[in-house]
């Protein structure tokens, strides 16, 4: 019987070859996220200690976690060789009742950016919209990028806020989701309620409403964006415990929509998708209100001196009802080095095209004033 051998081509393995003819074309595309520039990494860059950088770049929590929090997750940390509760039941049911909505409305996430993911899986593909405001969470339109839709985006009020109205014009037959990021980052700009009411009693019925409110805890008045969801509306309300509960690090979040809506978003989320030290530490979180309120407490008196300071200082600001705010400084990229070669570290708003622009995230009296003694000084450098 004959053989037959069969040849291959030799590979010549020095010779690089590009994998991104393969990739999916509409990954290969995206601009990846940029975070704010972590303590770590500075403290090398600047040959100083982690515990001489002030950051308040990433609207963090400068209380940290809840004590009781913590705790919470030492303890449920003796049974890391377990897997999660994949339902995230204990968390769900907890969320349920602070809400006064049913346990099956209730979606448990890895912070609320999976839960932002999850959403978009549901929703969007080729030939379908989201819609949302320019300067708003730009994870929005990495979403489009990566599910091959498209992102309409609509201009701000000369206020910087939403601009429901235009949102509304906006829409089309393809449009499936419309985002209300609410304070809205990075800007700390609010929508009230009667113009929320007004906006949803004319959304057509085949467009999910996501509103993002990561940072509503600081916001007064706030809104009540439940009522939609109560009324049986298509709209997803969605908190983070990243902000006012400090627990960024460990990424807990909740959507609270219809039961129809929270079925899809199950069937599209991963199988243990929020891990057991977030789910404990988010259900003991819930509980802490005291932490809470000195957090917000601490964010609002805080603000008022930076609000202040920039008067003094002769810089205009957008007034934020997040624990942030938005201050115009001239060459904001160079502003940042400044700041950042002194130790503190702040968010260039390149990425916007706010490029006169810095935000500063509040943290602790300490922390603030070294920020306002630093600024000051890049100010003049």
């Amino acid at each position: 019987m004959e053989s037959r051998l069969v040849l291959h081509a030799a590979r010549d393995y020095n010779v690089r070859m590009s994998i991104l003819p393969y990739a999916h074309k509409h990954v290969e595309k995206i601009h990846a996220y940029k975070p704010g520039k972590p303590i770590s990494e500075t403290a090398r860059e600047l040959h100083m200690r982690p515990d001489d950088i002030v950051k308040l770049a990433s609207n963090e929590n400068p209380l940290g976690a809840s004590p009781v929090a913590v705790q919470a997750m030492q303890n449920t940390a003796r049974d890391a060789n377990l897997y999660p509760d994949g339902s995230s039941h204990v968390l769900r049911s907890k969320v349920a009742k602070h809400f006064k909505v049913g346990m099956g409305q209730v979606v448990a996430g890895n912070g609320s950016s999976e839960l932002i993911e999850i959403l978009c899986h549901t929703c969007l593909g080729p030939d379908t919209e989201l819609v949302a405001a320019r300067y708003s969470f730009t994870m929005y339109s990495l979403m489009c990028q990566l599910f091959g839709a498209t992102f309409v985006e609509v201009e701000n009020k000369p206020d910087w806020s939403h601009d429901l109205r235009a949102i509304l014009r906006a829409v089309t037959s393809r449009t499936r989701l419309i985002f209300i990021t609410n304070p809205t980052n990075p800007v700390g700009t609010m929508v009230q309620q009667a113009e929320l009411d007004d906006f949803m009693a004319h959304v057509p019925e085949h467009v999910i409403v996501a509103f993002d409110e990561a940072y509503i805890h600081y916001a007064d008045p706030q809104p009540d964006t439940l009522r939609y969801v109560q009324r049986g509306q298509n709209a997803v309300v969605m908190r983070t415990f990243s902000k006012a509960y400090g627990l960024a690090g460990v990424r807990a979040g909740v959507a609270i929509t219809t039961e129809e809506i929270a079925e899809l978003m199950n069937k599209a989320r991963s199988p243990f998708n929020m891990n057991s030290l977030a789910q404990a530490a988010a259900v003991a979180a819930l509980d802490d209100e005291q932490h809470l309120h000195s957090s917000v407490q601490l964010v609002r008196s805080e603000m008022k001196r930076y609000e202040q300071a920039f008067c003094r200082l002769g810089l205009s600001y957008i007034p934020s009802q997040g624990n942030f705010v938005l201050v115009k400084v001239g060459n904001g990229e160079r502003v940042f080095n400044e700041c950042l070669k002194r130790g503190v570290i702040l968010r260039p708003m390149n990425g916007y095209g706010l490029h006169q622009y810095i935000r500063i995230s509040v943290g602790t009296p300490e922390q603030n004033t070294r920020c306002l003694r630093v600024l000051a000084e890049a100010l003049q450098a």
